[in-house]
């Protein structure tokens, strides 16, 4: 879904604009934001998550698994972000950029 390489000194990932990450606090701050500005709680617990996640989405918070380092996490969340509704014209635009980047990896859900 994602290219990952390996920088000089760290690894990054390459989404489809012309935005590259790479794995940092800085990075997974930004990602934690998307949802966050899009009034979701993030919250890091324990659990057996298959996925990495949880949403409850009637209540709006959204439980990632606590035990992955910050790659794990920053690619949780760009698994995640896709699935949620979240309107990219209430993000700031640098969050809005990386919001689309992000949505436009996802892989496409056959119509049911």
């Amino acid at each position: 879904m994602w290219k990952i390489g390996l920088g000089s000194h760290s690894s990054f990932i390459t989404l489809a604009f012309p935005i590259v990450m790479k794995y940092t606090q800085t990075t997974l701050d930004k990602l934690q934001s998307i949802p966050e500005q899009a009034g979701y709680i993030l919250r890091y617990e324990r659990g057996n998550f298959q996925s990495g996640y949880c949403i409850l989405e009637s209540k709006k918070v959204i439980v990632l698994n606590k035990f992955p380092q910050i790659e794990g996490r920053i690619n949780t969340l760009l698994e995640l972000i896709p699935q949620l509704a979240i309107d990219p014209l209430h993000l700031p635009e640098d969050l809005r950029k990386l919001y689309e980047a992000a949505r436009s990896q996802a892989a496409p859900n056959p119509a049911v």
